[in-house]
């Protein structure tokens, strides 16, 4: 009976996750094919030489980066904008990361009209350039807080303008990201203010009001650095990672970006933005209380908390996503530190549903409530569970030789290739529209991956998300750690970890 019950259960999560998946699929790729034909009207010179664009505080903390933080801030000072600041946050560096920072820019500590809105771990200094060619340049020297979210805090606080990019110091940004991601911003701006009902009889005029959605964040799809050509804090020629480990990071990057987030994003239920890049309003960012610094989920997080403000307080919002590869990031390149930044994921993502239990299924927050949450809670933070279940079923079933075998290789055979057909188009579909790699062998290869993905890095990836639920439950101490990254930025050298 409860053989019965467990197999029904399993059945129709499974049926659910499939076409899940095959509705996130087309739901992408209406989204990429609208994205490409509004773009093409676009001229986005407006935006660069506009004195109206929106300010953006780019905000970057660093813990240990001596290795890279040089070229990567000359790489932040270069984008193409025309109001934007950048702010490091130096999170209580034990290396040089400081020292290099002000001989290489010439800083010198000033005073400054720090305003701690969101609660940090204490700011010891600020400095600024000399050199006026790093005008744009804010320094903010603190002390440790023990996770990006409070260093990115910080960085909010010292902020001077309306909107702020979150990134990873150790990130490569493109130029044109700054113009790129406020677009969604500026377009809902257009549309703001309306003239609704019939002429005011006291004074003959049709009233305006404000009847907009707020765009909240917006987000771009990340990839790895890991064997790119990297030259002075540019990427001169996109590979696909040429060890195996980072090679099945980047499928999966590209899988949760072009086909999930691109997907989510055309009904409005982006789940998260990336920690690596995403564009934020600082004003709801600070009215729902900034980071949670003791959140190991904290790009979620937040979000989620920024929306639930937008819903108590009866207001529109949107959160957008962009399909082109803005920032390229350096993946963990061996399993140590693997398992370190999966077990945190994992973690974080059964602290988020403790947290904001109350969201869902909740009428009150909408498709927040009804779909996002929902979604996080059985097809994401429940699928290590059923599925390490599931094997454990599979396995006692087939010990006391109660398996059909004829059928049951049938539909494993059903639903892997279906996995590897979701994958593979996810790949295809982002070569064909942006065209990242020069050559169709490199493509090959990659989608090769999804072929072993169920034999080699999905396993890794479920033990390690019960790994953290199981250190959560447990209340194990851990922290965010340090990705000990090798470092890029040479001539022509490949960034391999």
């Amino acid at each position: 009976m409860i053989g019965n019950i467990f197999e029904n259960i399993v059945f129709v999560y499974g049926c659910g996750m499939l076409l899940a998946y095959a509705m996130l699929a087309i739901l992408s790729f209406r989204g990429i094919r609208r994205h490409h034909r509004r773009n093409a009207y676009t001229d986005y010179a407006k935006v660069l030489y506009s004195s109206i664009s929106p300010g953006i505080s780019v905000i970057a903390p660093a813990f240990n980066e001596g290795l890279t933080i040089i070229s990567n801030v000359r790489s932040l000072l270069t984008l193409n904008y025309p109001r934007f600041e950048v702010i490091i946050v130096n999170d209580g560096s034990t290396d040089d990361t400081l020292q290099k920072l002000i001989d290489e820019f010439q800083l010198v500590q000033v005073d400054f009209a720090y305003n701690e809105r969101i609660k940090t771990q204490p700011v010891r200094r600020i400095f600024k350039s000399t050199n006026s060619g790093y005008d744009k340049l804010l320094v903010v020297d603190k002390v440790n807080g023990k996770s990006k979210a409070d260093a990115s805090n910080a960085g909010i606080n010292a902020a001077a303008f309306d909107y702020f990019l979150c990134t990873d110091v150790d990130c490569i940004i493109e130029k044109n990201t700054l113009m790129y991601m406020i677009k969604p911003f500026m377009d809902e701006e257009h549309k703001k203010a309306r003239q609704v009902g019939e002429p005011c009889p006291e004074c003959g005029y049709v009233h305006v009001i404000e009847d907009n959605v707020r765009v909240i964040a917006t987000g771009a799809t990340l990839r790895l650095v890991n064997s790119c050509e990297v030259d002075e804090g540019t990427i001169t020629r996109v590979r696909p990672p040429r060890q195996l480990l980072p090679r099945f990071q980047e499928m999966e990057y590209i899988r949760a970006y072009v086909l999930g987030k691109m997907g989510w994003s055309m009904i409005n239920c982006v789940p998260n933005v990336s920690g690596g890049l995403g564009l934020f309003d600082k004003e709801i960012a600070i009215k729902a209380g900034g980071y949670d610094h003791k959140s190991f989920a904290e790009d979620m997080d937040i979000i989620t908390r920024m929306c639930t403000y937008m819903m108590d307080n009866d207001m529109k919002y949107a959160i957008r996503y962009i399909p082109t590869s803005q920032c390229w990031t350096e993946g963990p390149p061996n399993m140590k530190i693997f398992s370190r930044q999966r077990t945190r994921w994992g973690r974080g993502l059964i602290q988020l549903m403790s947290i904001h239990r109350k969201v869902i299924f909740n009428p009150r927050y909408g498709k927040l409530g009804w779909v996002v949450m929902p979604y996080n809670l059985f097809f994401e933070f429940l699928a290590p569970v059923i599925e390490f279940a599931g094997i454990l079923y599979y396995i006692y079933h087939a010990v006391r030789g109660e398996i059909n075998w004829s059928y049951a290789l049938i539909l494993l055979l059903g639903v892997y290739l279906y996995s590897v057909m979701i994958t593979t188009l996810a790949i295809c579909w982002d070569q064909l529209t942006h065209r990242y790699y020069k050559t169709w062998s490199e493509v090959l290869g990659l989608a090769l991956m999804a072929f072993l993905e169920p034999f080699i890095y999905h396993p890794l990836i479920v033990f390690f998300a019960l790994r953290g639920y199981y250190f959560f439950l447990t209340g194990k101490k851990s922290s965010w750690g340090n990705m000990q990254r090798q470092g890029f930025g040479q001539k022509k050298k490949v960034a391999t970890a």
